[in-house]
């Protein structure tokens, strides 16, 4: 009998999977946790992942849920319950009326942004996408055969798109604009007065506006705001990942104009089927006073470790330009100490144990000169990371 030999290829690949960068900082990851494994002490500051555990309420509404062993599809737009709950949640904590007839819940908020791609982007339409910015935002519109075109943001604008600057980019075939608040890498805000007028300018160009606000919840000293109290239409983003802390559980949410949802549906029937059920059902729990209260104490957490972590660099020659409002990240200027972020990041991870993300991964606004901590470790760990580093400086 002839032995079967596997073909070493099928063909060509795809020349968008050939254009789609890796993801740096899961590369720096992976060279921490083989530092790890051989017994080195690393203090994890790469990775946007809440330290803190799972909200109990949450646990305990998936527990009772699984132990009926009827875990089945459920609709294409999520749980009834949910969208009501993320409705009622829109009403009670922003004062903005959202119905549930508008909420798509996803499979994460990355799933609610490939919704939204697929729905609004034909071939070679440009959406402006901030610069520094998610990595997942580029690649996502060019998986949909869409241009990504870099919108430079200055420190100066608290690294936030401005109206003028919106307006000279935009051309004849732009689609929209994305914009993230409080933002990753940065931690910055935009102003609901400076969101307003972004969601004039695009709806007078018949554009969209997609808004990342799955950081919302997260800000130390504004309290914070939702797009949807806009009177432009939008398209809205966010996710049980950050504030809720549920990472793993891969739920989010898209709130679109009503005139789209049904195709959203469709979209979302062929791509997801449906989120994640448990998940969905433990989420109806992530509303409780109970879990609202344990959720504000890990925000207070966060300001205390975001003060600590911000002065300390500062005082070790790091430049922090635009003081993060929001998220868990601080975006760091390290140019006095390297020319080469990426090349200080591993330098930092071999020599003091500390893992940052290079600002490579964010964009190609000089991204040798900056590096993102993110303050997802307790203050003692922060505290200890700034004394390795001092170390390593001196």
């Amino acid at each position: 009998m002839s032995e079967y030999t596997q073909p070493l290829c099928a063909g060509p690949l795809a020349a968008r999977a050939r254009e789609i960068e890796p993801f740096h900082v899961m590369e720096l990851l992976a060279r921490a946790q083989t530092l790890e494994a051989s017994g080195r002490d690393i203090i994890h500051m790469e990775v946007g992942e809440p330290d803190f555990p799972t909200p109990a309420p949450v646990i305990e509404a998936a527990q009772r849920f699984l132990t009926q062993g009827q875990v089945r599809y459920t609709p294409a737009l999520g749980l009834p319950a949910l969208r009501d709950a993320i409705s009622t949640y829109y009403a009670t904590r922003f004062g903005v009326a959202v119905p549930a007839s508008r909420i798509i819940v996803t499979a994460g908020a990355s799933g609610a942004l490939l919704l939204a791609l697929a729905a609004l982007t034909q071939p070679g339409d440009s959406w402006l996408v901030p610069d520094p910015g998610y990595p997942c935002n580029r690649h996502f519109v060019r998986a949909f055969e869409g241009v990504a075109q870099a919108l430079p943001v200055l420190a100066r604008d608290a690294f936030q798109p401005t109206l003028a600057q919106v307006n000279q980019a935009w051309g004849p075939t732009t689609r929209g604009l994305m914009v993230a608040s409080p933002s990753n890498p940065t931690g910055t805000l935009i102003s609901p007065a400076a969101l307003e007028q972004l969601a004039g300018f695009v709806a007078e160009r018949q554009g969209a506006l997609i808004v990342d606000e799955i950081y919302q919840g997260l800000s130390y000293g504004i309290a914070p705001t939702t797009a949807l109290a806009s009177r432009h239409p939008c398209f809205v983003i966010n996710s049980f990942s950050k504030y809720f802390g549920m990472t793993g559980w891969r739920l989010g949410w898209l709130v679109a104009p009503e005139a789209y949802v049904r195709d959203l549906e469709k979209l979302a029937q062929h791509f997801f089927i449906s989120p994640s059920t448990p998940a969905q059902h433990a989420a109806l729990a992530a509303f409780s006073p109970e879990t609202i209260e344990i959720l504000e104490h890990r925000r207070m957490a966060f300001a205390s470790r975001r003060d600590v972590l911000c002065s300390g660099l500062r005082e070790l020659g790091f430049v922090v330009p635009a003081d993060p409002a929001g998220a868990f990240y601080v975006y760091a200027d390290v140019s006095a100490h390297a020319q080469d972020s990426a090349a200080f990041a591993h330098h930092l991870l071999e020599t003091a144990g500390v893992a940052a993300t290079p600002g490579i991964d964010f964009g190609q606004q000089s991204p040798e000169r900056w590096l993102r901590f993110a303050y997802t470790t307790d203050e003692a760990r922060i505290e200890e990371a700034l004394a390795r580093m001092r170390q390593v400086l001196a």
